[in-house]
């Protein structure tokens, strides 16, 4: 369109000869800036990397506040450590995500962290089982899907199409009936990422996904509560905080599906853990390992490419010990979401294994 008006008024354009040559200047450029944005803007929707304009200018303030994270209660599980009070219901409403790449059956609520002061997005898919009047008094395993960097909470539906490739697989009985749980992780704007990780005086990313996420999911479906039947998932950045969240919460999560992640946080430029020195180390898997006074009982599955991914998953298994189980399988394709799309059938029955149906 830019094109068509510049040929349109390119010899219509009057005044003295210095004057032409900048107008016709001017309209090179505008067309030049509007092709590149236009290509951003088919990958953008073809990937789903960015959710809004607010993720890419980096203007969305997500961090409400970051209070001291308080020891979590045991009995509200996903939860541990010492007893504190219940908190209050989170009861939410849900409406559609508006988005043309997601389909209609994902559902969105905006959450404002109790916990962790972090406010924003989180979609949320039911199986097929869920509404099915027999299955009316059943409680269902839940798995919370983490995106890369930048990522946006719709890419796992939009571009990775989990519902729509695992609910024929649930119908038949192949995967199990997983509730799945998206939240947005893209919290500091597009050049800062929280890496799931609690910061001192800058943001609380853990507990906004291992604690206010599965409240809210907990207060407003059919889901079970025992951290035996709850897993998390992420491909890229979001592989590396699924591992090291279940490492570092057994007691929330049984398993954890990365792809092509990776172990330290620094492989990540914009990683505001890995730029400092205790945290880069206290977040790496292999470490969260090591420093467990017992081993985690997580189950793992670790896909990757080699120098993508691949090396990561075996020096987790190098330093797992069981009960954590380790199942690292070599990748081809490249760091791309079609490859990790391709991976999403196979490793949910996988999953399913781990966490059978009931």
């Amino acid at each position: 369109m830019s094109i068509t008006v510049a040929l349109l008024f390119w010899g219509k354009v009057g005044g003295p000869q210095p004057v032409k040559t900048l107008t016709r200047i001017i309209m090179i450029m505008f067309c030049q800036v509007t092709a590149v944005l236009m290509v951003f803007v088919m990958v953008n929707n073809a990937n789903l990397i960015y959710g809004n304009w607010d993720d890419l200018l980096g203007t969305g303030n997500h961090v409400r506040a970051v209070p001291p994270v308080p020891p979590a209660d045991p009995a509200a599980n996903p939860g541990g450590g010492e007893a504190t009070k219940e908190p209050p219901k989170v009861k939410q409403s849900f409406g559609g995500v508006n988005d043309p790449a997601v389909p209609n059956d994902v559902q969105k609520t905006e959450l404002k962290g109790q916990v962790s002061g972090v406010d924003g997005e989180v979609l949320v898919w039911l199986p097929p089982q869920y509404n099915d009047p027999a299955y009316k008094d059943k409680k269902f395993p839940v798995v919370e899907l983490i995106p890369g960097f930048p990522g946006s909470s719709s890419t796992w539906y939009g571009t990775l199409k989990v519902s729509e490739q695992l609910k024929p697989l649930m119908q038949q009985g192949k995967v199990a009936p997983f509730i799945l749980v998206s939240p947005r992780t893209l919290l500091l704007g597009s050049s800062q990422d929280a890496g799931c990780t609690d910061i001192a005086g800058k943001i609380n990313a853990d507990a906004w996904i291992t604690r206010d996420v599965p409240q809210m999911v907990l207060d407003n479906f059919r889901a079970e509560p025992s951290g035996d039947r709850w897993a998390i998932a992420g491909y890229s950045a979001g592989a590396h905080c699924a591992a090291k969240l279940a490492l570092a919460h057994p007691n929330r999560y049984r398993a954890a599906i990365s792809m092509s992640g990776y172990n330290d946080p620094a492989t990540e430029k914009d990683s505001l853990v890995g730029k400092d020195p205790k945290l880069r180390e206290a977040n790496n898997p292999v470490n969260i390992l090591k420093a467990a006074q017992q081993p985690p009982k997580v189950a793992m599955l670790i896909s990757g490419a080699k120098g993508d991914g691949y090396e990561d998953g075996e020096a987790i298994r190098a330093a797992a010990k069981a009960p954590t189980t380790v199942q690292v399988e070599e990748g081809t394709g490249p760091h791309t979401t079609e490859m990790w799309k391709k991976m999403v059938p196979g490793a949910f029955q996988w999953l399913t294994s781990i966490i059978p149906a009931q």
